[in-house]
C-alpha cells in the first residue's frame, strides 16, 4: 500500500549554493594546487658578464629536471636555483631553445622536493581556471589565479620568431614569474609563464605543456631542438562542423597568419588565411600538432599537406628545411 501523503506532498526544495559556498569551493582548489605545485617551483637567478637576472622554474622530473625560460637564462655563465621549502645548488644547462623560450636544467633536488605533472594542453578551453605561481618581483611563491582567456596565440620570442600554440591567459604575471607554471584545477601544469604585456591589464602569456613536452625530448635526445621549418605562423581555430564532416577532420585545425617570403611554404603555394588539416595524411588538430609532425626527420624531405584553400581542399607539397638557430 501507498502512503496517500507520499504522493501529495510537495517536493522539497534545493537550495542554490549560496556566494560563500561557491567562492569556498574557488578557494579550495586555488589553494590545493597551491599546496601541492607550490614545492616544485624554484627560483632562478643566473650570472653573466653584463649582470644577472632573476626569473622562476619548475622541476618536472625527480631527477632533477628544471624547466624554465630561454629569457632567465639565455646566455648564462652561472645559475643558481633557490627552493621552496630552502636550500640552494647550482645548475646545469642541458638545453636553451629562443624560439620557444624554454629552458631545460638539471641540478640535485634537496630531500622531499616533488615535481609536477606535465598536463596535455590540448585539453585545455577558453574560461578553465589556471593559477601562476613564481617569484614575481622578488616575492617568492606567490600565487595568482584566473582563467584561460584564449588558445593557439602566436607571440615574438626574444630571437624575433613567432612561438606558436600560446595560451593566453588573465592571471596576474610579472617580472619574476618567467619560467614558473601556469597550472590547471587539477594540478597538472598546463603552460610555462612567459610573457605579460606592460601597460595592459590581463594579457599574459604561457607558452603550452605539449610545446615543452615536445622540446624537452628534443633536448635529452640531441642537446637542442632540431626541427623542420616550413616558414609560416599558424593559429589554432576551430573548425566549423559542416568543414570538419566534408574534410574529414577533427574539430579544429590550423589557420596560417603568416608566410615567409622563399620559404618552404611560399614555394609550396601556401597563402595567408589557407586552413592546414593534415601534414602527410596526419592530422593538424592544432598548432602543437604541427610543431610535433615537423620533427627532424622530416628536414629535407617532400612532405603532403592537405589545406583549404579559397574554400577548397587543395592537395600541396612542401619540402622543409632545418629551422636554423637565430643569430646571437
Amino acid at each position: 500500500m501507498y502512503d496517500t501523503d507520499d504522493i501529495t506532498r510537495e517536493p522539497e526544495e534545493i537550495s542554490p549554493p549560496t556566494n560563500d559556498e561557491i567562492l569556498d569551493s574557488y578557494s579550495r582548489t586555488v589553494s590545493g594546487v597551491a599546496e601541492q605545485v607550490g614545492p616544485a617551483v624554484v627560483r632562478v637567478e643566473s650570472r653573466t658578464q653584463r649582470g644577472g637576472g632573476v626569473g622562476s622554474g619548475v622541476v618536472v622530473a625527480p631527477d632533477g629536471l628544471v624547466l624554465t625560460n630561454s629569457h632567465v637564462v639565455a646566455a648564462a655563465e652561472r645559475v643558481r636555483l633557490a627552493f621552496a621549502e630552502g636550500g640552494e645548488t647550482e645548475a646545469l644547462m642541458l638545453g636553451d631553445d629562443p624560439d620557444t623560450d624554454l629552458a631545460l636544467l638539471r641540478a640535485e633536488l634537496p630531500r622531499g622536493v616533488p615535481a609536477a605533472r606535465l598536463g596535455d594542453s590540448k585539453k585545455v578551453r577558453r574560461g578553465h581556471l589556471v593559477i601562476a605561481i613564481g617569484n614575481p618581483l622578488g616575492f617568492e611563491s606567490s600565487v595568482t589565479a584566473g582563467v584561460v582567456s584564449a588558445l593557439g596565440r602566436s607571440l615574438r620570442s626574444s630571437s624575433g620568431r613567432l612561438i606558436d600554440d600560446v595560451i593566453q591567459t588573465d592571471a596576474a604575471l610579472n617580472p619574476g614569474n618567467s619560467g614558473g607554471p601556469l597550472v590547471s584545477g587539477t594540478g597538472e601544469v598546463v603552460g610555462i609563464n612567459t610573457a605579460m604585456i606592460g601597460g595592459a591589464q590581463g594579457l599574459c602569456f604561457a607558452v603550452s605543456s605539449n610545446t615543452a613536452t615536445f622540446v624537452i625530448g628534443e633536448f635529452i635526445a640531441h642537446g637542442r631542438v632540431r626541427r623542420a621549418h616550413l616558414g609560416v605562423a599558424a593559429q589554432t581555430i576551430p573548425l566549423p562542423r559542416r568543414l570538419a564532416v566534408a574534410t574529414g577532420s577533427g574539430p579544429r585545425a590550423v589557420r596560417i597568419g603568416n608566410v615567409e617570403p622563399n620559404s618552404p611554404a611560399d614555394r609550396g603555394g601556401l597563402r595567408v588565411g589557407d586552413i592546414l588539416l593534415s601534414v602527410d595524411g596526419m592530422p593538424v588538430d592544432g598548432a602543437d600538432d604541427l610543431i610535433r609532425l615537423l620533427g627532424s626527420d622530416r628536414i629535407g624531405r617532400p612532405t603532403p599537406l592537405a589545406v583549404i584553400q579559397n574554400g577548397r581542399v587543395n592537395r600541396v607539397e612542401v619540402t622543409p628545411v632545418e629551422r636554423q638557430a637565430a643569430a646571437a
